[in-house]
């Protein structure tokens, strides 16, 4: 677990980067993509289902990140970006593909369908951390 939360930091870290975040950035980028992971894995393991854990590991990700933008007085999306890479699944995307290329439609199939409803959620978890952050707005 714990080489996996520093992996995690890592490559969300990585990935500030990559886009150029300021440097004074960087430790919140790979603490949201740590913290998002750890949400994930920690839900994973206990019986959830994969969809749903990326869903609210993105949530976490989103929330935290408007944590951070506010804290900072940065944009919002410098670390939902860099946060949410550790949940993004190439993984799987690439398994689809390299699947259709072996012509086995079925496993294809499945795991191209495995990899939209997982990208959906990690979609809709940003949305709703955008949701509840205008909510908290409205009644502060």
């Amino acid at each position: 677990m714990i080489a996996q939360l520093i992996t995690s930091f890592i490559a969300s870290a990585g990935f500030g980067i990559l886009f150029n975040t300021p440097k004074k950035s960087l430790l919140q980028c790979g603490l949201s993509g740590m913290i998002g992971w750890a949400f994930y894995i920690f839900l994973a393991d206990n019986y959830v289902d994969s969809a749903l854990a990326a869903l609210i590991a993105s949530l976490v990700v989103g929330l935290v990140s408007q944590y951070f933008a506010k804290r900072y007085k940065t944009p919002v999306i410098i670390f939902s970006v860099a946060g949410i890479i550790p949940l993004v699944p190439g993984g799987l995307a690439y398994d689809a593909m390299r699947n259709f290329v072996e012509n086995d439609y079925n496993v294809a199939l499945q795991l191209a369908a495995k990899t939209f409803i997982f990208s959906g959620a990690i979609a809709i978890g940003l949305v709703f951390s955008e949701v509840i952050n205008q909510i908290i707005r409205k009644y502060n």
